[in-house]
């Protein structure tokens, strides 16, 4: 029975519709049979330009293409019409002529100049163009400029921030080591944060904040201490090594509970010290061991390059050209590395 009444339905609709409406209609069914028909990876059926452009031009002329409509939502199709207007209206808007466009490299030097000089205005880059040669209007790197000031903002970066105050930045910290005949000897160290310099160390079995204020006295004679100290909350810096510090002019800075990577600097440095020294040596006593980690600064401060400081030396060494001779090796640190040089 319900075949029977559907099929008296369907009857009844085509009496009252139009022909032009059927064949609408049948058309719009023969295309999706078409779509469906098509060979496919998933599930869904892919759908070309041209069907997106059928269904956008038959929502037009009929007004019944909801109902003949299954292979997608009819939202999607307003949005196809919505996105073809769109693109319409951006290629029939499109620019003239207009102004010459500027230089890329003009574009990318005021760029640079604005991130490199925060303080700088429009007319310190214009004069700096005009020195080097650029031929550009003053409204014209005004116009980059806000550009570039929309990106970042006019003050300096923490990075740079960080970089300007280094030299003022001390860290210090401890870390231990085995000896052969287990015990355990605590090594003492002062880094300074401009060029990965170690301005001290030491090593001791019994450290007391007496013993530890007196490594910062000797870290830092005759006035050369920084403004800055940073450390963690180790109960080892007592009440006595904090007056010493202030006493110093020194003004401490605390590193968060168990936080030892806000004091990243030095921990690495702890790390490079164990990786490439201490795992591939034994330590015997305090002599022993202070021994070995002079040889291992030395080292550091005057060969071991490092990516921090652009490639070089803690203190710096000079590119030697490829005409200076061969290239030869010079043992550091018992063998464990080497320094290159040429020779003639």
């Amino acid at each position: 029975m319900s075949f029977f009444f559907q099929a008296v339905w369907l009857l009844l609709r085509a009496l009252c519709r139009g022909r032009a409406a059927l064949a609408l209609e049948n058309l719009a069914l023969r295309q999706q049979v078409a779509v469906l028909l098509r060979p496919r990876t998933g599930q869904r059926p892919r759908l070309r330009k041209r069907d997106r452009l059928f269904w956008i031009v038959l929502s037009k002329v009929w007004a019944g293409w909801k109902a003949a409509l299954a292979i997608v939502k009819p939202e999607t199709v307003i949005r196809w019409h919505r996105a073809g207007w769109r693109l319409y209206w951006r290629w029939k808007s499109k620019p003239g002529p207009g102004r010459p466009p500027v230089e890329r490299e003009i574009r990318d030097l005021v760029s640079r100049m604005a991130r490199e000089n925060p303080l700088w205005g429009a007319p310190r880059i214009h004069s700096e163009l005009e020195l080097l040669g650029y031929k550009v209007d003053e409204s014209t790197v005004s116009k980059y400029l806000a550009i570039e000031r929309k990106r970042r903002p006019p003050s300096q970066g923490w990075r740079r921030f960080l970089k300007n105050h280094a030299a003022q930045i001390a860290a210090l910290d401890f870390f231990t080591v085995p000896t052969a005949t287990f015990r355990v000897l605590y090594v003492f160290l002062v880094l300074l944060h401009d060029r990965r310099r170690i301005l001290h160390f030491n090593a001791t079995m019994n450290p007391t904040a007496k013993w530890t204020a007196q490594q910062i006295v000797e870290a830092f004679p005759y006035e050369t201490a920084p403004k800055y100290l940073l450390r963690d909350r180790d109960g080892i810096y007592g009440e006595y090594f904090r007056k010493r510090v202030k006493g110093m002019g020194i003004e401490e800075v605390l590193t968060t509970a168990r936080s030892p990577w806000q004091n990243g600097i030095l921990e690495r440095e702890i790390g490079n010290i164990r990786r490439e020294c201490l795992d591939h040596v034994i330590v015997l006593n305090e002599k022993g061991l202070r021994r070995i980690l002079k040889r291992y600064f030395a080292y550091h401060h005057k060969d071991r390059p490092s990516l921090a400081i652009a490639r070089n030396s803690p203190e710096p060494r000079a590119v030697e050209p490829r005409e200076n001779g061969r290239v030869v090796a010079i043992p550091r640190v018992g063998g464990l590395h080497h320094r290159y040089r040429r020779v003639g």
